[in-house]
């Protein structure tokens, strides 16, 4: 179920509401390049003016160089300067057209980009990975065209009108002629605006499942090939192609079709006013030069066709422009400014807490306090809400009913700084981000020159901090071994999962704030190793609170207190040996998770 606030994911159907907030950012997107717009506007407009005087300027020359005039070699010299003027005008205007068609999809590109990373992580999810490529990437550069084709859309229209009415000034018949042939273009620009622009949604929102699915299957590649289901994934992938390929060819069909309606248009109108202007030539009406600007104006006003390309490139870029402004109404986390106590101990409160996802319940009336500096493991059969109650603690999500507070503070009323700062995340999958090894541990630390010396450590996190912090986690001895060290670039350090888990881990250390969530952090650790980090948690990282979600038994034994959910609710708290008691709570750890090692752990 979607939320009703926020657009639907897969880029469906166009919804008023979602048009509306498509046609809002094409109009912030054409502010961000109001100057460039405006100069692409001014040029094609100019550029249409000299079009519109050349027919002019071009007769009234041929009927000075028929009457041997002598002002005729100076007219050729103006109708050389209106021709190049017209020349240059276009060259300036395809130029800057470039210039904001780039700046206005780098724009769809950074304002969706930091919307995606300014909301939670669950909303950013309701997104396939494939999708979200595909809006920041081909949809924004359709939709980053749209400011400069609509400037060239509203300076085509000049030359058709003004030939028009020059029409009219030079013949009123000839004029006539040429207006009744004209609600046939109408009619026809008309139609290829309505069909292209259901042909263009379809086939964008094809494309988008294609990527989704593209993307899925690449980061699923050794379970396919351990699957043996290269050939079913394959034609998974490709099973909206033929619909991809339908829309495609319908939308070059529809382009196609009007462009050969108006190419047997035009010709028949331009001859039908040929016709009609070499009559009221032989009858004296016209003179040479009037035929002449008259045919011409006839071709500037057949031109209305020409309008079908820019309108295309428009029709095009709204549609893209209503998938990318999706991410555009992604619901950002506000901070506040409030400030930590200086020397809290990190106590955390949930007070009621409640969170509902896709419409139902899944953290139901959460209170509970921990005591700053005490280690807390949650536990709990898998669907029980424990991922999503480490979110809660460390805000990376915010609960829909109740309270987080850390040292009194409620986390919503910290800066975004403090924070990241204070709070800590490890996690079962960690992505390593960084060139090196050394930068994947420091990621998202200021840089060791900037950064406070670490409390409760008589460190600094300069470089010295982070070969300590890979030691606490177990990882300094692989990389060590790797050809560069910790300057090792990360695509050149092949790692099994226990090895990107300890660099997680080592992440997590290095920055660690007075609290410290470990999300399963462990569990691609055997049992000596995670042992041996766990004891580095508690001596040589900095004091804080740790929340520990595991599934491990040991852990659970030597925490403080564990706090045991079951459905979404608080089933029970308190030391391990008490809860050891009752039949369920041990039923949690029977699933075979744990190894006899873990027990022999545990009872010690």
């Amino acid at each position: 179920m979607t939320p009703p606030d926020l657009p639907a994911p897969d880029g469906a159907a166009e919804t008023p509401g979602a048009a509306r907030s498509a046609d809002r950012a094409l109009a912030a997107a054409t502010r961000h390049s109001a100057g460039r717009t405006a100069a692409v506007l001014g040029c094609a407009v100019t550029a249409a003016g000299a079009a519109l005087a050349e027919p002019a300027v071009l007769g009234h020359t041929l009927d000075l160089l028929l009457r041997r005039d002598p002002a005729g070699p100076r007219w050729t010299l103006l109708c050389t300067a209106v021709i190049a003027a017209e020349v240059l005008l276009d060259a300036a205007a395809a130029r800057l057209t470039g210039a904001v068609d780039g700046r206005s999809a780098a724009w769809w590109r950074r304002r969706g980009l930091a919307r995606l990373l300014a909301t939670a992580p669950h909303h950013a999810a309701r997104h396939a990975p494939g999708e979200l490529a595909a809006r920041l990437t081909a949809h924004a550069t359709e939709a980053g065209k749209v400011p400069a084709a609509l400037a060239a859309a509203a300076a085509a229209v000049l030359p058709p009108l003004g030939g028009l009415i020059a029409l009219f000034l030079i013949d009123t018949w000839t004029a006539l002629v040429f207006l009744a042939g004209l609600p046939l273009l109408v009619l026809l620009l008309r139609a290829f605006t309505r069909d292209s622009s259901t042909s263009v949604g379809r086939y964008q929102q094809a494309q988008l499942a294609t990527a989704g699915r593209l993307v899925e299957a690449l980061a699923g590649a050794r379970t396919i090939a351990a699957a043996g289901t290269a050939a079913r994934e394959r034609a998974r992938i490709l099973g909206r192609l033929p619909e991809l390929d339908a829309e495609g060819r319908r939308m070059w069909r529809v382009y196609g079709a009007t462009s050969a309606r108006s190419a047997a248009l035009m010709p028949l109108l331009l001859y039908a006013v040929l016709a009609v202007a070499g009559l009221r030539l032989s009858a004296g009406a016209l003179g040479v030069g009037d035929l002449l600007a008259a045919v011409r104006y006839a071709g500037l006003a057949a031109g209305i066709g020409a309008v079908t390309g820019a309108l295309a490139a428009v029709v095009r870029g709204r549609a893209a422009a209503v998938r990318t402004a999706s991410l555009l109404t992604l619901p950002v986390r506000e901070h506040g400014r409030a400030e930590l106590p200086p020397d809290g101990p990190g106590t955390l409160e949930l007070r009621a807490v409640r969170v509902v996802r896709g419409g139902s319940v899944v953290l139901r009336d959460i209170d509970l306090r921990i005591p700053g500096g005490s280690t807390v493991a949650v536990v709990g059969r898998s669907g029980a809400g424990k991922t999503l109650l480490a979110a809660v603690a460390g805000r990376l999500a915010d609960p829909d009913a109740g309270q987080v507070l850390l040292d009194g503070v409620p986390l919503a009323e910290l800066p975004a700084e403090v924070l990241r700062r204070e709070v800590g995340h490890a996690f079962d999958r960690p992505v390593l981000l960084g060139a090196t090894i050394a930068e994947a541990i420091t990621f998202g630390s200021p840089p060791a020159s900037e950064a406070a010396p670490v409390p409760g450590t008589g460190r600094g996190a300069g470089s010295g901090a982070v070969p300590a912090a890979a030691r606490a986690a177990g990882a300094d001895p692989f990389v060590r071994r790797l050809p560069h060290g910790y300057g090792t670039p990360l695509d050149e350090a092949p790692m099994s999962g226990g090895e990107s888990q300890r660099l997680g881990l080592a992440r997590a250390f290095y920055r660690a704030g007075r609290l410290l969530v470990l999300d399963d952090a462990t569990s691609g650790l055997d049992t000596l190793t995670a042992r041996r980090v766990e004891r580095a948690l508690a001596r040589e990282v900095r004091p804080g609170t740790r929340i520990l979600i595991t599934h491990r038994l040991s852990c659970a034994a030597r925490a403080d207190l564990v706090v045991w959910l079951e459905d979404g609710r608080i089933r029970a708290t308190g030391p391990h040996e008490e809860l050891w008691q009752d039949p369920g709570y041990r039923a949690v750890f029977a699933a075979g998770v744990d190894t006899a090692a873990d027990r022999r752990e545990a009872a010690r």
